[in-house]
């Protein structure tokens, strides 16, 4: 028995369509429509098996991107499942041409090696310009890259690169942080010490020192700089520093997720104490440049006034 993955399937397509479909490329033993265990609704995909090999690769050469119920469906090996799961060879692509779909895609790549899956992804106005290509191997994937990145489909320049999942980009961006956050420096610090004391490592673009509601210090705030690597040096050089006379915590603002994550435990740095952070860390994912200075100030390393080192 042969078994051929076919996804990209409209939600009202039955097994008996399928049926129709596949069944003259040969004999075919089963067909499983995969549904939802609970709606029982079309997931989108299903295994066609076929009796023979032979047909089920005349199947897959004569039928991929053939279209049912309007949707180009896509047609691969189902033992290759592993290999699609594992990520592999799957390369991202975006800024296409609106006239280019799956099939051309395909077309375009499978001269590098054997293709596990291929789609643009569309809505319902058409094509939204990017897609994806799952090459067999890590190397057909690196030759895509090397000879397609940067070229002109239909006089558009495209972009070709490995695809990230969500945490990958995530934790990609993070890594890029020009927020900062400060906690542990008691209630007398305000915005403008507080600047006073970032500045030293670059242009801050805003400082706030959060209050209560009758204007008195919170005791901790935020600092955003104009370039990463200035942020990254004022958390390398302040964190567990003391400031005011009080050991401070300094470090990336973390975002709403990463913050409930954070709050479940305590972290050590410099073999001290870095207090958890609060529940009011108010918000990297809106850091407050409202209302505040805006002012630059020339990139400057050196000593920082109010700050000494801790043992």
């Amino acid at each position: 028995m042969a078994s051929l993955y076919v996804g990209g399937l409209h939600h009202d397509v039955t097994e008996g369509m399928l049926y129709e479909k596949f069944s003259p490329a040969g004999a075919i033993h089963s067909i499983r429509l995969c549904r939802d265990r609970i709606t029982w609704q079309s997931l989108g995909y299903a295994y066609v098996n076929f009796q023979q090999q032979a047909d089920a690769e005349r199947a897959l050469d004569t039928m991929n991107f053939d279209v049912i119920k309007g949707r180009p469906v896509r047609i691969m090996w189902s033992q290759h499942d592993s290999l699609r799961e594992s990520g592999i060879g799957n390369l991202f692509i975006k800024n296409l041409e609106k006239s280019i779909d799956s099939q051309a895609v395909y077309n375009i790549f499978s001269v590098f090696g054997n293709i596990l899956s291929c789609k643009v992804v569309c809505d319902e106005n058409g094509s939204k310009g990017y897609g994806f290509v799952h090459f067999e191997t890590q190397e057909a994937a690196e030759r895509a890259i090397e000879r397609l990145n940067g070229m002109l489909f239909n006089d558009q320049k495209v972009y070709i690169g490995h695809f990230k999942t969500r945490k990958e980009r995530d934790a990609e961006l993070g890594a890029q942080f020009t927020n900062v956050y400060i906690n542990g420096f008691g209630e007398d610090i305000d915005d403008e010490k507080l600047r006073e004391v970032f500045s030293h490592y670059g242009n801050t673009i805003s400082t706030r020192v959060m209050t209560n509601n009758s204007g008195k210090s919170r005791g901790f705030g935020f600092a955003r700089f104009e370039r990463h690597e200035d942020a990254q040096q004022a958390v390398d050089d302040l964190n567990g520093k003391e400031l005011n006379g009080k050991r401070i915590y300094v470090g990336r603002a973390l975002k709403k997720v990463e913050r409930q994550t954070h709050l479940k435990t305590k972290f050590v740095t410099n073999n001290c104490y870095q207090p958890a952070l609060p529940t009011s860390q108010a918000h990297a994912d809106h850091h407050p440049a409202i209302g505040q200075r805006t002012q630059l100030h020339p990139s400057q390393r050196g000593a920082t006034q109010g700050v000494r080192s801790q043992g």
